[in-house]
């Protein structure tokens, strides 16, 4: 679907919102590497709409932009005045890294490039994504800055986005089977998510996991974290959030930590998760619209 198509509705959605399905953001592209915008029913006084993109979990292997059974796209958003950008990426299957943060990137750019059209403004832009879209969230903040991950077009857009928020990501590989529980997942095996996004197991290819750890990347530059881990993750450690929270903390990067005390691989029943993310997107992504006269989200 191009940029110019007319929003298609979707019995899931908020009363009078609307989605555009299927727009590329890469030019005949891979059949991943397209996005679903969804808009709210009003614009606010400013006519532009803070915009919460979304990335999917599924170790990289699987997932998609329009899951409706684990990692669900945030729709309650779209009656607080956001709008919402689901992404697709192309899979390890498809290509290795860093595909995947470049995609994300180029995803950035084009929302960026189209931001006039959709009502979106350019200046709050937010990543949020669960496991392995929490990584992608936390490479768009800590690498927004390296430029060869910016692959494609529209290069004079920025891909930086003004803040995080990591659901459980892995944050350096070569630490997550020192960390993880006695029966959790093992990471150091050829066939671990991590060993095929980077295309061999991870303790044999040090310097291609150094480049995709998203610890790597941190610098005082970085923008807004909040980061949501369970302690008893047998998937993704616990301690993968720890280290980023300790690096982001030694940058001086301001970085919110929850500990879902008993928490698994998400599907977090703690209502404090759902009520800390709305504060911090209220108040890093919508709140400064607030300037302009707009009731600040409840």
């Amino acid at each position: 679907m191009s940029m110019t198509s007319n929003p298609v509705p979707d019995r899931h959605l908020p009363q009078n919102a609307s989605i555009y399905k299927d727009l590329a953001y890469v030019a005949n592209g891979h059949e991943r590497q397209t996005l679903d915008l969804y808009l709210p029913a009003s614009l606010p006084p400013t006519g532009k709409l803070p915009l919460i993109i979304w990335i999917h979990g599924g170790a990289f292997r699987m997932g998609s932009k329009d899951d409706t059974t684990f990692d669900l796209v945030p729709l309650e958003y779209l009656t607080q005045g956001y709008a919402i950008a689901s992404i697709n990426y192309r899979l390890s299957q498809h290509a290795k890294f860093p595909a995947q943060i470049e995609d994300c990137k180029a995803a950035v750019r084009w929302l960026r490039a189209h931001a006039d059209h959709y009502r979106l403004d350019a200046t709050r832009f937010a990543a949020w994504g669960p496991s392995a879209g929490g990584y992608l969230s936390a490479m768009l903040g800590t690498a927004g800055w390296v430029s060869q991950f910016e692959v494609g077009a529209y290069l004079d857009q920025s891909s930086d986005v003004q803040c995080v928020v990591d659901h459980f990501g892995p944050s350096d590989f070569l630490q997550m089977d020192a960390q993880r529980l006695p029966d959790g997942m093992i990471h150091d095996d050829a066939n671990s998510p991590e060993s095929e996004l980077i295309g061999g197991a991870i303790q044999d290819h040090p310097d291609a996991v150094k480049r995709a750890n998203p610890i790597t990347y941190v610098t005082p530059q970085a923008p807004p974290f909040l980061v949501v881990h369970g302690d008893a993750d047998p998937l993704v450690p616990y301690g993968q959030s720890v280290v980023l929270v300790n690096a982001l903390q030694h940058a001086k990067v301001a970085v919110t930590f929850y500990t879902v005390k008993g928490g698994g691989h998400g599907r977090f029943t703690d209502p404090l998760v759902s009520h800390l993310t709305r504060e911090f997107l209220a108040k890093h992504l919508y709140q400064p619209l607030n300037q302009a006269g707009i009731n600040q989200v409840a």
